[in-house]
């Protein structure tokens, strides 16, 4: 069977039930019906981004709305296990490439927090259009759940007041006390978080904080790494840990 095309349904649009109909608008119906062309009875996959999946035919569309007819709808549990980052807040054009690989390595979620090497200020509120950039992986990868995404403002300090919601909380460093290297079992096994520095590496204040709070000093390796390269590592242990689970 072909790849059918996907698109994002908002969670509060959701059918309840199989055979309700559903309206699709906005870019998304855009795209189905002015850059796809899709037509009257095709069928096309939904998704929510909370783990719902569908597929849907199509009984009306016009150029900025779709009507859409649920014929099988699927739900997926939320994981128990998975991988959250930390990153400390700079700016920085990769950063939608890093929103893209985290949906594709299936990574938990996303936190930008406000580190004393931050280089400019951190938005109050994850912006819309990072979630977009989840969205448009999520379609193009197959996958049923977007990633949590949070600004944490405050510092470290910020961090710690949501550690207590992980398993295992990790600090990536690059000082010698760093001295076990981050592996795929350490991130395989219960919610974990993984805290990463901006473009100009920890503050010694802010690596001794974490410390003291319990967080485990890691390595990522003999290399210097940029901060998205240190993000896509990490998530690449994380999916090869659950895979080597499965």
């Amino acid at each position: 069977m072909a790849r059918l095309n996907t698109f994002f349904l908002p969670p509060e649009q959701w059918p309840a039930n199989e055979g309700e109909v559903v309206r699709l608008s906005g870019p998304e119906a855009r795209h189905m019906g002015t850059i796809l062309r899709t037509e009257k009875a095709q069928t096309v996959r939904l998704f929510d981004g909370q783990g719902r999946e569908g597929l849907f035919t199509v009984r009306d569309i016009a150029k900025h709305r779709a009507d859409l007819e649920a014929v099988k709808l699927a739900e997926h549990p939320d994981p128990e296990d998975g991988l959250t980052l930390a990153i400390g807040w700079g700016k920085s054009k990769r950063r939608d490439y890093l929103l893209e690989k985290v949906v594709e390595l299936q990574g938990n979620g996303v936190i930008f927090w406000q580190a004393k090497r931050s280089q400019g200020a951190l938005p109050d509120d994850p912006k819309a259009t990072w979630n977009e950039k989840f969205v448009q992986a999520a379609k193009q990868c197959g996958a049923v759940r977007l990633p949590n995404l949070e600004t944490v403002p405050g510092g470290v300090e910020g961090l710690l007041a949501m550690a207590g919601a992980f398993d295992h909380c990790y600090l990536a460093w690059e000082a010698e006390e760093a001295n076990t290297p981050l592996s795929p079992d350490m991130l395989s096994k219960g919610r974990t978080l993984v805290v990463i520095g901006p473009e100009g590496g920890f503050d010694q204040a802010e690596a001794d904080k974490l410390l003291q709070a319990g967080f485990a000093p890691v390595t990522l390796g003999p290399s210097i790494l940029r901060w998205e390269t240190a993000a896509v590592y990490c998530l690449s242990l994380a999916m090869f840990g659950a895979q080597d689970r499965s």
